[in-house]
């Protein structure tokens, strides 16, 4: 498997946001988060977003085929912040995810503690996050009766 990361400009917003509904849908309908899913947002929230002088967009390729984007937002004090990450439903399960981390902890090989969220209910996720060192961090924040959101980080050796 040849997991390859592509730094995302403007131009690429459509690709991302096209990519991030497909992603996104089952969770929404499953959940019904209307307000807070990125398969609700729009493509100008995204290009808002890569303005930001402190925040990276990269396409998550696999074999030269775009597979999902990840979103690294740059804080204080050397923490990095992933929101969001996504994979293709059809290339979900093959270990991409897992690649992606690894490459942008070595491409950030300066951070001290990574941030992320995801949805407590979403058992393959925690466990994802968990088995690549995340741990559960802060409260849990309730969005509806069907879902809640669980905050994670992981601190890295200095």
């Amino acid at each position: 498997m040849n997991i390859t990361l592509f730094k995302s400009g403007l131009n690429e917003a459509s690709t991302i946001h096209e990519m991030q509904i497909k992603a996104f849908m089952p969770l929404l309908e499953k959940y019904e988060d209307y307000e807070t899913s990125p398969a609700n947002e729009s493509v100008e929230r995204i290009i808002d977003r890569m303005k930001q002088s402190f925040t990276d967009y990269y396409i998550i390729q696999s074999s030269n085929t775009s597979v999902g984007a990840i979103r690294v937002v740059k804080k204080e004090n050397k923490t990095y912040r992933v929101s969001p990450i996504f994979i293709l439903p059809e290339h979900q399960g093959k270990g991409i995810a897992q690649e992606v981390f690894s490459i942008i902890e070595d491409k950030y090989n300066d951070a001290r503690v990574w941030g992320l969220d995801t949805i407590l209910q979403e058992q393959g996720n925690c466990y994802l996050y968990e088995k690549l060192g995340y741990r559960r961090a802060g409260g849990l924040t309730q969005i509806n009766n069907k879902m809640t959101i669980v905050f994670y980080e992981k601190r890295m050796i200095e």
